[in-house]
C-alpha cells in the first residue's frame, strides 16, 4: 500500500513543483474520506492541484467556476420537461461525479455554497424532494481566494467545518519555480498523468485507515488538544466533537502514509494545522490569528 501512495505522491509532483507536504496533506484528506479546501492567491497550482489528484487516483472529475451570479442548480441539475413524453427528465449536474472542483468557492453567493452542504456531509443530494445518491467515492475539492479580495462571500462556520482540511500552497522555492519555468506548461504535464491507483485500490486504502489503531495514550494527547481550545481564554470557541474525530481520522491517514498500522503523537500534531486552523478564531480581546492558536497548542499541550 505504502508503494501505492509514494507512486501517487512522487505523479503528482511531477505537475506542482516543490510542494510535497500540501501534496501529502491533500492526499491524507482524501483517503480519510474528507473534502479539502485550498486557500491561496490566484495562480499558485489549486486547481492544478485537484487536477492532478482526479488524474492519478483515477477519478471522474467536474469543475465548477463559482460566481456570483450561480444559482444551487447549476451545480445540482434541474428537471427539464420532455414534450416527446410528456414528463420532466432529471438532468444531473456537475456534483454528480466522483472528485468536484468547487473553484473560487467563495464568489458565490451563500445560497449557493449551501447547495453542497448535504453532499459533503451525506454523499447525497435532495432536489425536488428526491434523494439522488452520488457516485463513491465522492469528494469535494473547494478553492478560495483570501476573503480581503473583492467580490468575496466568507463561508458560514457550518460549511467550513465540512472541510477536513484547509490547506495553502504559497510561492514556489528558487529551485521550484525554475524547474517551472524552463519545462512543459501544466497543462501539457497534467495529460500525461496517468492513473495510479483504480477505484478498488483507492478503497481498498481507505478502508485501511479505519484500521489504524489509535492507543489510550494517543487518544488522551488528542483529548487533552481539544479541552485546551475549550478551556483557554484565548479561544473564541472550541473544536467541536467533529473536529476530534476529523483530528483522529486525518493522523490514521497520515500514519497509514508512512506505513504505519498505529498513530504516534507526531501523527496528530503533523496534520494539526490543516485540520484545527479553519475552525479556530481568537477571542475578542486576545492576541492571535488561527496559525497563533494553533501553534499553542502545540507549544503548550503536553504529549504525556
Amino acid at each position: 500500500m505504502q508503494a501505492l501512495i509514494e507512486r501517487s505522491v512522487a505523479a503528482v509532483g511531477t505537475v506542482l513543483f516543490g510542494k510535497e507536504h500540501q501534496i501529502r496533506l491533500a492526499l491524507c484528506c482524501l483517503l480519510a474520506r474528507g473534502h479539502l479546501l485550498i486557500e491561496d492567491l490566484p495562480g499558485m497550482g489549486k486547481t492544478t492541484l485537484s487536477q492532478a489528484l482526479a488524474a492519478v487516483l483515477g477519478l471522474a472529475y467536474q469543475r465548477v467556476q463559482f460566481t456570483s451570479d450561480m444559482l444551487p442548480a447549476d451545480i445540482l441539475g434541474t428537471a427539464v420537461f420532455n414534450r416527446e413524453k410528456g414528463q420532466f427528465h432529471f438532468l444531473e449536474g456537475p456534483i454528480f461525479s466522483q472528485l468536484l472542483l468547487a473553484d473560487e468557492v467563495n464568489r458565490s453567493s451563500p445560497k449557493t455554497q449551501s447547495a453542497l452542504l448535504e453532499a459533503m456531509a451525506e454523499g447525497q443530494v435532495t432536489i425536488e424532494g428526491q434523494t439522488r445518491q452520488l457516485p463513491q467515492p465522492f469528494f469535494v475539492i473547494a478553492t478560495q481566494n483570501p476573503g480581503h479580495q473583492a467580490g468575496t462571500f466568507p463561508l458560514p462556520e457550518s460549511q467550513l467545518d465540512r472541510f477536513l482540511m484547509r490547506i495553502s500552497l504559497g510561492y514556489p522555492d528558487p529551485r521550484a519555480e525554475r524547474a517551472l519555468l524552463l519545462g512543459d506548461d501544466r497543462g501539457t504535464r497534467l495529460h500525461k498523468l496517468q492513473p495510479v491507483l483504480t477505484a478498488d485500490q483507492l478503497q481498498a486504502l481507505q478502508a485501511a485507515v479505519g484500521e489504524v489503531h489509535a492507543s489510550d495514550s494517543v487518544l488522551d494527547y488528542l483529548q487533552r488538544l481539544i479541552a485546551y481550545t475549550r478551556e483557554q481564554p484565548g479561544f473564541d470557541v472550541g473544536l467541536s466533537p467533529r473536529a476530534a474525530l476529523a483530528l483522529l481520522q486525518a493522523a490514521r491517514a497520515w500514519a497509514l502514509m508512512a506505513g504505519r498500522n498505529h498513530i504516534l503523537p507526531d501523527d496528530l500534531q503533523s496534520v494539526l494545522p490543516a485540520v484545527a486552523e479553519h475552525r479556530l478564531h481568537g477571542a475578542l480581546g486576545h492576541a492571535g490569528d488561527s496559525v497563533a492558536l494553533v501553534r499553542s497548542l502545540l507549544d503548550e499541550v503536553p504529549v504525556v
